[in-house]
């Protein structure tokens, strides 16, 4: 099951959220997501547990606590929606034989 966190304090590491959700059972991924230009911590993240019952203990378990000073959210991750995404209806359309530029 995966798992979103939000509310984690900047100053949290991998290593470290990962020993605390190996508290619960095994942990197969965890990945804080960063900035991509300075680096830091975003203050969310995401953790891949096998066990679907140790991922719903550590939810319920974890969702609205306390944890470095931050009142954190625990919750099973939802799937992104597909909204086809891409090239949908950019670049030029015609017009009475002239090009304009649509945005």
């Amino acid at each position: 099951m995966k798992i979103f966190i939000t509310g984690l304090p900047l100053e949290v590491g991998e290593d470290e959220l990962t020993a605390v959700f190996g508290d619960f059972g095994q942990v197969k991924s965890l990945r804080i997501i960063k900035d991509r230009e300075t680096g830091q911590s975003r203050g969310f993240g995401f953790v891949e547990m096998p066990v679907d019952e140790e991922a719903k203990e550590a939810i319920k378990r974890m969702n609205g606590g306390d944890y470095n000073g931050n009142r954190i959210k625990v919750a099973e991750a939802q799937e992104k929606p597909n909204t086809g995404g891409g090239n949908a209806g950019g670049g030029f359309k015609r017009n009475n034989n002239n090009r304009e530029r649509s945005y």
